[in-house]
């Protein structure tokens, strides 16, 4: 079966990245003035995770940036659209996440690549990789916009277990 999310993916594969993209940036407001962009950042990958399990379409669209593309020209609309469909078929959404890394070009903006794994389970908090029904490194680059923190980019590619 391909994976691959190129723009002639039938829909339900371009949903699997949509959904990996979808985890790293539900929370991503400024955490508070005494923690470091790092920090901020770590949370709001963890609290998107959280997030995106509750299916919350306007908690996730309201930290997309009106600038938002994908990697393939997608926007915001198109994302929020994926998404509402993604929900609609799948009543319940279980995700493990990995930061692989977090680097800070500039002060307002983060990049982020990161692992997630959609599972067809709950994972307990000693769950591995190993129990994902699909698997998806993820790159993103997130701005301040007024203080708050918006992905502007994505980018995703399936990862290939050998």
């Amino acid at each position: 079966m391909n994976h691959r999310s190129s723009p002639g993916a039938p829909t339900e594969y371009r949903a699997y990245g949509w959904i990996a993209f979808l985890v790293a940036l539900l929370a991503l407001p400024g955490c508070g003035p005494r923690t470091t962009a790092e920090q901020q950042v770590r949370a709001v990958i963890a609290a998107g995770a959280a997030a995106a399990e509750k299916r919350d379409l306007s908690a996730i669209m309201a930290l997309v940036s009106s600038r938002y593309e994908d990697a393939e020209g997608g926007s915001a609309v198109e994302l929020s659209r994926t998404l509402r469909g993604y929900f609609i078929v799948n009543q319940s959404v279980h995700l493990v996440t990995r930061i692989d890394r977090i680097d800070f070009p500039y002060k307002d903006m983060a990049r982020v690549q990161l692992t997630i794994g959609t599972l067809g389970r709950q994972a307990g908090a000693g769950e591995s990789f190993d129990l994902a029904a699909d698997l998806q490194d993820v790159k993103l680059e997130l701005q301040l916009e007024r203080g708050d923190w918006k992905v502007t980019r994505a980018a995703w590619r399936p990862v290939v277990r050998t």
